[in-house]
């Protein structure tokens, strides 16, 4: 049985995500932690829960999502798992920080590639990788069949949609990637995004303004 635990983390309020099972086996996905206090924050929970971090996941790599990995993984000394399409994306973000007005390195540390529809598993939890570009052009979402649940970054919002006027988004492939990729789940699998309240597939189905 998997549970998952959000933080709000950045002046971006990003969502960044801790899943673990009864064994204790964790995945950390897309830390966004800023600072010493949320550092600590995160740090604490993974410790107090007694969990084991067995890899630091990015739904994609724009820096509000990426502003902890260099710590995450200098804490917990695990590969980072991101589509190589991404890596593009990461490479960019000492320069996209100067646009915000701070300095930021280019992360140093492993990382392996997943590929779409590949199976990761945490334990005996199955997650399968579904590449949904528009947002970012590496972005993926990592989806429990098991639980009804994906953890899909910032593709589907409450309300809303990934914003595409960043560099290579594109606004018709996003739509794509919802409507082929994402719509065709259950319509009870929970979305948890990466900014804002979780939502449901079939709520964004029925309600969702950019599908009317």
């Amino acid at each position: 049985m998997l549970t998952i635990q959000s933080f709000a983390f950045n002046p971006f309020s990003e969502n960044t995500y801790v899943i673990f099972n009864e064994n204790k086996s964790a995945f950390l996905l897309d830390p966004g932690n800023f600072g010493d206090d949320e550092n600590s924050v995160l740090k604490k929970f993974i410790v107090e829960n007694d969990l084991k971090i067995k890899n630091i996941l990015l739904t994609h790599a724009h820096i509000d999502h990426v502003l902890g990995l260099q710590w995450a993984f200098d804490e917990y000394k695990v590969p980072v798992l991101m589509h190589e399409i991404e890596q593009e994306m990461l490479d960019r973000n000492p320069m996209d920080a100067m646009r915000f007005g701070f300095q930021f390195s280019k992360f140093e540390g492993e990382i392996s590639y997943l590929k779409e529809d590949e199976i990761l598993k945490l334990d005996e939890d199955e997650f399968k990788i579904l590449h949904l570009p528009g947002h970012s052009p590496g972005h993926i979402g990592f989806y429990n069949e098991a639980q009804n649940l994906i953890i899909s970054g910032d593709v589907l919002f409450e309300g809303s949609i990934g914003r595409t006027d960043l560099h290579k988004g594109n606004h018709e492939q996003l739509l794509e990637s919802i409507r082929s990729k994402m719509f065709t789940l259950p319509v009870e699998t929970k979305v948890y995004n990466g900014h804002g309240n979780p939502t449901t597939v079939g709520f964004e189905k029925e309600f969702n303004p950019f599908f009317k």
